[in-house]
């Protein structure tokens, strides 16, 4: 290996080091203020990608529909379980709150042209249709069971991780997509050129950190998620609104992942089934940082994105086995820490 080879793979290792970096945030977020492993993390992912990929090819996708649909189920059990009384109020709400953006989102799907709204519009319609599908994914499927224990969410968020796999096959076929890079410049660094998807990606993603870092630390509404992180029954004693948090938490991790489907699309090939292991690779950075610490987890990721950069340069056949094997240490050590803690407790 020469130097203008180690630079290149610096490069790569940083890139994807980065997408798993945001995918390990998501998790941390919704994990800290919910105790709920998010496996479909890489599925917001996957679908972002898709969609963006589908308008980039010139066709509306689909992804709208599913939206919709979801929210029209959650509207239902929102009247459904309301008082008799107040029932019509509630669903008067609902439909504003609820049904108005899908709404929004289906009109643009069957009547918008995908060439007339230009790369910028398909981002940010890429980014309105997948969003929405945390606050959604909480509302039916967590909220219900948001005091079970780990393990039981754990089962269900596989089982969502699996479901949406084939709601994507669904929806966008078997065959992958990979878009145009979104800045066509390249930067020259010694022996090598530095990609303008390269700098998006690294920008965009030191961007998200530092805005989540001001989102937790200087409003009032990250301090309130953060409270609930800290003590859920003490955050609901002084009126903060749990379920709310866990829907923003969702939220935050769906737009974390549609961000990350949008940049990762223009440097590999997405499939239907690419969610799984990439939310993986994301969650072995977690694991890193301990399911709590969110520089640890950060560091883990662009270690993990070199680690893989390596092993794609020395044995690519084996790439993601040698990833996915750095896990098993990982464990170890965190067992045994937490061996150690626990017998450092006195004993009641």
């Amino acid at each position: 290996m020469n130097t203008t080879i180690a630079m290149l793979l610096i490069q790569d290792g940083l890139t994807s080091g980065t997408i798993y970096a945001l995918i390990a945030l998501g998790l941390l977020i919704v994990f800290t203020i919910t105790r709920i492993i998010l496996v479909p993390q890489g599925q917001f992912v996957t679908f972002s990608a898709l969609t963006y990929g589908t308008l980039q090819y010139g066709t509306m996708p689909l992804t709208a529909v599913l939206v919709a649909g979801l929210a029209v189920i959650a509207a239902d059990l929102d009247v459904a379980g309301a008082p008799a009384d107040r029932r019509w109020l509630t669903a008067r709400d609902a439909a504003w709150r609820q049904l108005a953006w899908p709404a929004v989102l289906l009109v643009v799907t069957f009547f918008a042209n995908p060439a007339a709204l230009g790369i910028f519009g398909q981002i940010l319609f890429t980014i309105a249709v997948v969003v929405p599908l945390g606050p959604l994914m909480y509302r039916l499927v967590f909220a219900p069971m948001a005091d079970a224990n780990i393990l039981p969410l754990l089962i269900v968020a596989v089982a969502v991780d699996v479901a949406m796999g084939g709601l994507g096959l669904l929806l966008f076929g078997s065959d992958g997509v990979r878009t145009a890079p979104l800045l066509a410049m390249s930067i020259p660094l010694g022996a090598i050129r530095i990609h303008g998807a390269v700098l998006l990606v690294l920008g965009t993603g030191a961007a998200a950190m530092l805005g989540l870092f001001l989102f937790f630390g200087r409003t009032l509404q990250g301090k309130a998620l953060r409270a609930t992180a800290y003590n859920a029954l003490g955050a609901r004693l002084v009126g903060i609104r749990v379920r709310r948090a866990g829907q923003i938490a969702f939220l935050l991790a769906a737009a974390l992942g549609a961000v990350s489907g949008i940049l990762v699309s223009s440097i590999m090939t997405v499939y239907f089934d690419s969610g799984f292991i990439i939310g993986l690779k994301g969650f072995i950075a977690a694991i890193i940082g301990g399911l709590a610490s969110y520089p640890l987890a950060v560091g883990g990721a662009l270690v993990i994105g070199m680690i893989e950069a390596l092993s794609a340069f020395y044995n690519s056949a084996f790439q993601d086995v040698i990833v996915l094997s750095a896990l098993v240490p990982i464990l170890v050590i965190r067992s045994l820490l937490s061996r150690d803690l626990a017998d450092e407790e006195p004993a009641e």
